[in-house]
């Protein structure tokens, strides 16, 4: 029986955590890898997660069973012309981006439709490149496919079946749905949080005071506007009917907030609030999603030397490792003056067993 076979153009933060995630579920699978970036490839190469890494791409790419399009939006279309030269019958191709409508035109205009899944990992970090990827980047995230209405059952069930066995969640859809989605649920609140810190740092005083206790909930709110910006400049430019739109509908939502707080309606202003509260508290609490879950709580400890240092040794000899930890300044909007960030619901539940066993107070945050 043949190997299977899975190529990557590309090898960042998606592309790896998905090329890792392979390795682990299959590891009689073969990976060959280009990337621009030649320290990647050795790293991938190093890892055992590659086992070939290419400066080009070329005839190598004809031994591949599936295609993975890992590379920034712009150089997609430039890469999947070239890859189609020594594309094999049966191949499948996908992509990695969070916009499908350009990806799945130029898939069209190549004349590819037979052999083409959109493929949309809702997963993500505030940190890039091959370095920070990592197989559980995957774990329990909706994985979207928007298979093409000229690909056969086969491949769509051979794509989910992986996808499945990476600990995804798949998912399929109409490109043009996702797009609608992803504009709503994840190109809109990058936007709305960039345009927020922009206005706070615009509205500061000179001495930085807004900036100075901005630690607590508006720093959680606006999280990720630390993301890349050349991403969310692509992804404006290639979702843009989807994303104006929906800027548009939230601007009017804005300025009816606005009115009725300039006038006072508070039964209106409660029953707004309460909307969203009662909304907010309905989604599906997991790590699924293109903002992803945080696993992190919060502690009240006393204000003396070596009060943090204790915690952090207890979690450290039970072996829990910890991503963040900080202590809050703001506690408007928080309960808990030390924030605690770990790395899976496992670690946190565990964590939070061991500090309460100990007669700490723990704040869950929603």
């Amino acid at each position: 029986m043949s190997t299977t076979v899975c190529g990557f153009i590309g090898l960042g933060l998606i592309g790896g955590s998905i090329a890792k995630a392979i390795r682990s579920a299959h590891p009689e699978y073969e990976i060959i890898a280009y990337d621009v970036n030649t320290e990647t490839l050795r790293l991938a190469k190093e890892d055992g997660v590659a086992d070939r890494v290419l400066l080009e791409i070329n005839e190598e790419f004809h031994n591949c069973d599936m295609i993975f399009l890992c590379a920034p939006v712009q150089k997609n279309d430039e890469n999947l012309l070239l890859v189609k030269r020594y594309m094999k019958e049966g191949c499948l191709l996908t992509d990695v981006g969070s916009v499908k409508t350009t990806i799945h035109e130029a898939i069209h205009a190549a004349g590819l439709d037979h052999c083409f899944i959109g493929g949309h990992p809702m997963a993500g970090s505030e940190r890039t490149g091959y370095i920070n990827s990592k197989a559980k980047l995957l774990e329990n995230a909706y994985y979207i496919l928007t298979p093409t209405d000229a690909v056969s059952e086969d491949m769509v069930e051979k794509y989910r079946e992986l996808v499945t066995d990476m600990n995804a969640l798949p998912i399929i859809l109409d490109y043009a749905k996702h797009d609608y989605i992803t504009a709503a649920i994840s190109h809109l609140p990058h936007v709305i949080a960039a345009s927020l810190v922009n206005l706070v740092k615009d509205s500061d005083s000179e001495d930085g005071v807004m900036k100075m206790v901005a630690a607590g909930g508006f720093k959680d709110i606006t999280r990720i506007a630390s993301s890349s910006a050349t991403m969310w400049q692509q992804i404006c430019l290639t979702n843009t009917e989807n994303i104006s739109t929906l800027l548009n509908s939230y601007i009017e939502s804005l300025q009816k907030f606005k009115d009725q707080i300039d006038t006072h309606q508070s039964e209106a202003l409660y029953n707004t609030f309460d909307s969203a509260r009662e909304y907010r508290d309905s989604f599906i609490n997991a790590s699924s999603g293109p903002i992803k879950r945080s696993f992190s709580f919060n502690v009240d400890i006393a204000d003396e030397p070596g009060a943090l240092a204790h915690i952090a040794t207890l979690l450290a000899v039970n072996n829990i490792s910890i991503k963040n930890i900080g202590i809050t300044h703001n506690r408007e909007s928080e309960d808990g003056v030390l924030r605690i960030e770990v790395y899976d619901e496992v670690s946190m539940n565990k964590a939070i067993d061991k500090l309460k066993a100990m007669n700490f107070v723990i704040y869950l945050k929603k």
